[in-house]
């Protein structure tokens, strides 16, 4: 499923979202990432965020209490300026500088983020747990089409 991997220095930056603090046992972070999902785009919540970045999404996954297996939280939102004169209800954040796997895939969205992940978890990689995500780059011809990096943070 992961088709391409690359080894990178990400500089630190601010991002903006709505949150949900989850946990990856017994479906509940599906079930919890879908009502973040609705919620953020049935609401439009993207177009609420005055400073942001650019109009790519993303979802950080952050305050790991352990491991994946752990509770998190997670962000669901965009990179921004400055986290000043958020709108209510949004939080903000600061996404540390350090060392990252970025994961390109191959396959349909959103079924390819999913397994990416599962493989991601079974492997044997030096997990940081300090801020992971995903980049749902902006401007995809279809929603099956959407292109998508995740972001590993590792040691």
């Amino acid at each position: 499923m992961i088709t391409k991997i690359e080894s990178i220095e990400l500089g630190g930056f601010y991002a903006a979202g709505i949150t949900v603090r989850t946990i990856n046992q017994e479906g509940q972070s599906r079930k919890d990432m879908m009502a973040l999902w609705t919620r953020f785009m049935s609401d439009n919540l993207l177009q609420q965020i005055k400073d942001r970045a650019n109009d790519d999404i993303y979802c950080f996954y952050t305050d790991y209490e352990s491991d994946y297996m752990g509770y998190y939280t997670a962000l669901l939102g965009c990179k921004i300026n400055s986290p000043a004169d958020m709108p209510e209800g949004f939080s903000a954040i600061s996404l540390p500088a350090g060392k990252y796997q970025v994961y390109s895939m191959g396959g349909k969205f959103p079924e390819n983020v999913r397994l990416a992940w599962q493989e991601i978890w079974e492997s044997d990689v030096n997990r940081a747990y300090s801020a992971d995500f995903d980049l749902y780059s902006a401007g995809a011809k279809s929603f099956e089409e959407t292109e998508v990096k995740i972001y590993l943070a590792v040691k």
